[in-house]
């Protein structure tokens, strides 16, 4: 059963899980924004390659930090979304909304350092 917050809380809590990373990492996502979005646009699932009845509940758009060079100069700025009706349906109670947050960020921000889905996985933010 989905749990439902307003934008606000929403956003507080995507700032919450910002707010609890470490220094070392913090400072590498200074110019990365974190957006939230009501959902996702048919674009982004189809870039994501999620089938249109499943539940994408963040994307990290950009270059990772492990795949970067001169020749990514031109590109634009890398950007991480929150889907917040997704994670909001993903959730079943305030405790599991918090959670849900905390791990969707940390999925996204796992893909900036160059992470692939498998070693999400194996730390527990698949």
């Amino acid at each position: 059963m989905a749990h439902h917050v307003s934008r606000a809380r929403f956003a507080d809590l995507v700032e919450r899980a910002l707010a609890e990373l470490p220094e070392r990492f913090a400072e590498f996502l200074e110019e990365v924004p974190v957006e939230i979005r009501d959902r996702s646009t048919p674009a982004q699932r189809r870039r994501a390659g999620v089938p249109r009845d499943s539940l994408l509940l963040g994307l990290y758009q950009g270059v990772p930090r492990t795949q970067r060079s001169v020749e990514h100069s031109g590109v634009m700025p890398d950007v991480i979304y929150i889907f917040q009706e997704d994670v909001e349906l993903a959730s079943d109670g305030e405790q599991d909304l918090v959670d849900q947050v905390r791990s969707t960020v940390l999925h996204e921000i796992g893909h900036h350092f160059g992470l692939d889905e498998d070693e999400l996985d194996e730390l527990g933010y698949g």
